[in-house]
């Protein structure tokens, strides 16, 4: 019983730094010292420790023993190697779920290309990412492939650092109008356009990172 309360401390830690990092509170090549971010989250180091080394094993964070522990750089080839993992769990999850989707679910992903349109047009870019995250989360929650939803979940937050910087410049670095086409095959159960636009998707991802 003992371990439980340090399991959900370890994952508090985790997500608060996944997050800082992310957003860009925590930049990239800033040195991070766990009795700072200890102190910060109201942990002990030790929770924090165990996030910094998940953190540096999903490309986030990058150590060198008895020096320093320090966010990573924005890289190219590590968010289009990031998007090609996470695009490839995506159309297998879109593969599997759309034969599976009620009315429900295809509305529940509209709307949420509802809300991600308008946090696009209004330059939000959080509320934005959490509208794609709503909306992909649909098909990712209905294939039940756990396996695919914590590959995706490992990989996404490299791709997320580009996205919010494009944000940021004024571009939106995915389309409502790819979401619609999306949602329209989901609700024809046409599976093999909803792979493929599952995948013209995530192919821009990757040519963002080419442009970087």
């Amino acid at each position: 019983m003992e371990s439980v309360p340090r399991i959900l401390l370890r994952d508090r830690a985790y997500e608060a730094i996944r997050d800082a990092i992310v957003t860009g509170e925590i930049e990239p090549g800033a040195v991070v010292r766990d009795a700072d971010l200890a102190e910060r989250l109201g942990l002990s180091r030790a929770p924090v420790r165990e996030a910094f080394a998940r953190l540096a094993e999903e490309g986030l964070l990058e150590s060198k023993p008895q020096s320093y522990t320090r966010v990573t750089p924005v890289v190219a080839s590590d968010v289009r190697d990031a998007a090609a993992v996470v695009g490839a769990m995506h159309e297998l999850v879109t593969r599997v779920a759309v034969p599976r989707l009620f009315a429900a679910d295809v509305e529940a992903m509209r709307a949420a290309n509802e809300r991600f349109a308008a946090a696009v047009r209004a330059g939000d870019v959080d509320t934005a990412l959490r509208a794609d995250d709503d909306l992909h989360d649909v098909l990712v929650r209905v294939s039940g492939n756990r396996a695919a939803a914590a590959t995706a979940a490992r990989y996404t937050p490299l791709i997320r650092r580009l996205e919010r910087r494009r944000f940021g410049e004024g571009g939106n670095c995915r389309s409502a109008g790819l979401h619609d086409r999306l949602i329209e095959s989901c609700a024809a159960q046409d599976v093999d356009e909803a792979v493929r636009v599952t995948a013209e998707i995530w192919r821009g991802l990757a040519e963002l990172a080419d442009s970087d």
